[in-house]
């Protein structure tokens, strides 16, 4: 059968977590906005954030200590231009927040005036990380989700997974006009119209075995682009949460790097401190040096895990700032004001993604990507803690005033041609997809890891390769489900990270290979071009 049923708008969004609604509730004072979220409008990495987002209040503090620190971190292939952007960026962009409800910690000063409560994470040379709690990532979503529910201009539309980008053509390249969605609630495939299109689609750590993600981070909107025509860059920067909780009952559980900010220590199994031995800073390293120690000393010992212990800092603190840590752990027998916490690291958040200018605008016209789907120069070859939220802000800021401006000479596509499934059957098969998915995932943790080597991703392309054939086969054939979707969007997407390491002969940030285990002289990003569509 044809699918006919076809949604008009002016703008869709791809994805609902800070960057979607920031640019929704940014456009949708002058036009319509139709947001996709593939499940509940609030399940998303942001509502999982823990840790804060990264400005300049401190009078003490500095814009350009906030660039240096981040330039550092990113293992000297940042983009300057877009750190300085989004660094001189941030405190307007917070303020835009906190005009909308969110409630960032408060404490008193010296004089009895209150301030927002600045905390300090790793990279970072001066608090400046605005939280609430150990839930910022809730009280930022939370808000957003409300403020945009109640908008009589945005459209949510739940449990929808985008299947496909739409792209006309002519003599000056793609434009993309739409999106292919399937709803899985009604089981069919919808087409939505639009002028413009926003991928806020978050990143793809669900490509590892291990990660501290929420399942809907299949990096969807990376190979979504890659198909239609964008440029990705740097994929192979994948960052490993260093502290995610090691237990049966708490999986995805990851330990805010807060805890380490405010003193915690890491700990072999019999107690002793190991981060001196790796970093100056220790335990306020950057993350991936952390997570490279972690991993190190658990093969060297064989150890499951390690220890992250702030019990000898006083209970009614911990219980303060860290509260929804201490009642999850405490829910598993765990009580961290008296003993410490088994932990390991997991892939949490894609440095790389599809390529993007100072406007979140990508290759393909009336395009847009914001979050961790991008690729903006910001992150280099590692993310500072609590930039990423930030970037979501400040982009989605950028992209509403560039859409804006070129809204009244953009016209909409009537005549999208729908989605065609009448060649394709049920699927009887649907152990294959959770076989393939299975293996996928298992081979990146295994060769394209925290540690790599040459011929551990020549091991992976060959098998990613393998298994692309049998999963295009198998979408030819077969109606879409939201496993098929995701599984597709995974094998593109590991293929991008392996290629991207692969070109990558040496040792620089989050990517770490035996083979090359110094620097180059002279490096910048890895860029990958997809072969033009005829």
């Amino acid at each position: 059968m044809t699918s006919s049923a076809t949604i008009a708008c002016d703008i869709l969004i791809i994805g609902s977590g800070a960057a979607g609604l920031s640019l929704a509730l940014q456009l949708a004072k002058e036009y319509q906005v139709v947001v996709l979220s593939k499940g509940p409008l609030a399940e998303g990495s942001t509502y999982y954030a823990q840790g804060g987002i990264a400005a300049v209040f401190d009078e003490n503090d500095s814009i350009e200590s906030h660039i240096n620190d981040t330039l550092i971190a990113g293992g000297g292939i940042c983009d300057s231009n877009i750190v300085r952007y989004t660094a001189e960026r941030a405190k307007e962009s917070l303020n835009w927040l906190i005009e909308l409800g969110v409630d960032f910690d408060r404490e008193a000063d010296h004089n009895g005036e209150t301030r927002y409560h600045l905390t300090r994470e790793g990279g970072h040379s001066h608090r400046r990380i605005l939280h609430a709690a150990d839930a910022t990532g809730r009280a930022v979503q939370s808000t957003l989700t409300s403020q945009a529910l109640s908008h009589p201009s945005i459209q949510v539309l739940e449990h929808c997974n985008a299947v496909d980008l739409v792209n006309e053509y002519d003599a000056s390249g793609p434009r993309c006009v739409g999106a292919y969605v399937w709803s899985r609630s009604e089981e069919k495939v919808i087409t939505v119209a639009a002028k413009f299109t926003a991928l806020c689609t978050g990143g793809a750590s669900k490509v590892y075995q291990y990660t501290s993600n929420p399942d809907i981070a299949s990096g969807d909107g990376i190979a979504m682009a890659w198909r239609a025509g964008c440029r990705v860059g740097n994929m192979e920067f994948n960052q490993f949460h260093p502290t995610c909780l090691f237990h049966p009952n708490a999986r995805n559980f990851l330990i805010s790097e807060a805890l380490r900010g405010e003193g915690a220590f890491l700990k072999r199994p019999d107690g002793s401190r190991f981060m001196p031995d790796f970093h100056e800073r220790a335990e306020l390293a950057p993350r991936d040096v952390v997570a490279r120690a972690i991993d190190y000393e658990m093969k060297r010992l064989g150890a499951d895990c390690m220890f992250l212990d702030i019990s000898h800092k006083p209970a009614e603190f911990i219980m303060q700032h860290f509260p929804t840590i201490y009642e999850k752990c405490l829910g598993l027998g765990i009580d961290i004001t008296k003993e410490a916490m088994p932990i390991v690291p997991a892939a949490h958040y894609t440095c790389g993604g599809v390529v993007t200018n100072e406007n979140a605008a990508t290759d393909v016209a009336n395009l847009y990507a914001i979050g961790e789907v991008a690729y903006t120069g910001l992150h280099g070859a590692n993310r500072m803690a609590s930039n990423s939220l930030l970037e979501c802000v400040v982009f989605a800021r950028a992209a509403a005033a560039d859409i804006t401006a070129k809204m009244a000479n953009t016209h909409l596509c009537t005549d999208i041609r729908p989605w065609d499934e009448s060649q394709v059957a049920d699927s009887d098969e649907e152990v294959i997809i959770q076989h393939n998915w299975h293996e996928l995932r298992l081979f990146m943790w295994d060769y394209v890891g925290i540690v790599r080597t040459t011929k551990r991703l020549e091991r992976a392309l060959r098998r990613v390769e393998l298994l692309q054939q049998e999963i295009h086969d198998y979408y030819a054939n077969f109606r879409v489900t939201n496993n098929l979707l995701e599984l597709r969007n995974l094998a593109q997407v590991a293929q991008l990270i392996i290629e991207s390491a692969m070109l990558r002969k040496e040792s620089r940030g989050l990517h770490y290979t035996l083979d090359y285990p110094g620097l180059l002289p002279n490096s910048g990003p890895t860029i990958l071009t997809p072969t033009p569509k005829n």
